[in-house]
């Protein structure tokens, strides 16, 4: 899971980043034009912890979380653009984050202005993706049996045209299928981060910002950057009490990942054995035979069966031998749909 973080100048995007991966990546700028910050996380998982705790293995392996730091979006003459670089590396991204400054701009003193700011990234957005679009129809005036294909951008256009972003609009699998490889980022799952200040944190949403998302039908949560890199550089056990004083149940982290699975719709279903435990990150939804293809190519291939059981049973019951006694462990198909916390065991032929 790639999850990029954008934002314009000054919104404290790198705190966040920091705060989310545990870095200290330069807060203020990139030393070179173009280069991101990368950090990989790995996502917390009590199960795995006890399912590792019974099976003892020789490798314990999380579901992990990669965040992209991009270079703010330029400023000129007080409007707001995303370069051509900065387009194409969000476009590689499985979903994008917005940062936008919830506190007094530290050069100029200005008070913040969360909703232009957002309208402002939107346009962007949806002013790149349009260009795209426009660019491919041209091309394909002067090609012949493509009118699928043009009649899909034309739909996908007028959308634009609308100021309404791509994910807003319902495709079949087959038309999503067909337009992935433009990358459009409006399409892209987007989460708004509204960065405040310490005394701010505790206060929610203010209502002009949850107004827009709600409008735009998008998640957002407020943070302070700066306070959660503090966080972030605490040791473990000093942790709560710092959150607790400033009115928090979780960090930033925790509760960016769980904001972001849900984003993307994304479970985890899990193996277990004394070679390994591991949790396995797949879109809600998934049939058993493509979530045996996340492990290996092979196993999806040969697939014969999906001997499953729930964690929870697992946990109650204590062991496969009592769940199966007690009807907890199933023998499942290729079409069987994977649950959030399904352990399972693939059986295959190749």
């Amino acid at each position: 899971m790639k999850v990029g973080i954008a934002g314009f100048p000054r919104s404290g995007k790198t705190s966040i980043f920091n705060a989310l991966t545990g870095q200290h990546a330069d807060v203020g700028g990139f030393s070179e034009p173009g280069k991101v910050h990368l950090g990989t996380i790995k996502v917390p998982d009590a199960r795995i912890d006890k399912l590792s705790e019974i099976f003892k293995p020789r490798k314990t392996t999380y579901a992990e979380m990669v965040f992209v730091d991009f270079p703010a979006a330029a400023e000129a003459a007080g409007s707001h653009a995303l370069d051509t670089t900065t387009l194409t590396q969000m476009r590689e991204t499985d979903a994008l984050v917005q940062v936008v400054r919830g506190f007094p701009d530290a050069i100029t003193g200005d008070a913040p202005q969360p909703v232009r700011d957002l309208e402002n990234f939107k346009s962007e957005l949806l002013l790149s993706d349009l260009v795209l679009i426009e660019k491919r129809l041209e091309r394909l005036k002067k090609e012949k049996g493509k009118e699928q294909e043009r009649a899909l951008l034309e739909r996908c256009k007028a959308v634009l045209d609308a100021e309404r972003p791509l994910r807003q609009i319902d495709l079949s699998g087959e038309d999503a299928a067909s337009i992935a490889g433009f990358g459009f980022l409006s399409r892209r799952p987007l989460m708004v981060v509204l960065n405040v200040g310490e005394a701010d944190v505790a206060a929610g949403m203010p209502t002009p910002v949850a107004e827009f998302l709600t409008a735009e039908q998008l998640e957002g949560l407020v943070l302070s950057g700066k306070i959660e890199m503090e966080i972030a550089a605490l040791e473990p056990a000093d942790r709560q009490a710092f959150l607790e004083d400033l009115g928090l149940k979780a960090t930033a982290r925790e509760r960016f990942i769980r904001a972001a699975y849900q984003l993307l719709d994304q479970i985890s279903f899990l193996t277990s054995g004394e070679d390994e435990v591991r949790a396995w990150t797949i879109k809600r939804g998934t049939h058993a035979v493509k979530a045996a293809g996340k492990i290996h190519s092979d196993i999806e291939r040969g697939f014969i069966r999906a001997e499953v059981v729930h964690y929870d049973d697992f946990i109650h019951y204590g062991s496969d031998a009592k769940c199966r006694e007690h009807g907890k462990l199933r023998l499942e198909g290729k079409e069987y749909v994977v649950k959030d916390g399904d352990i399972i065991h693939f059986r295959f032929n190749v």
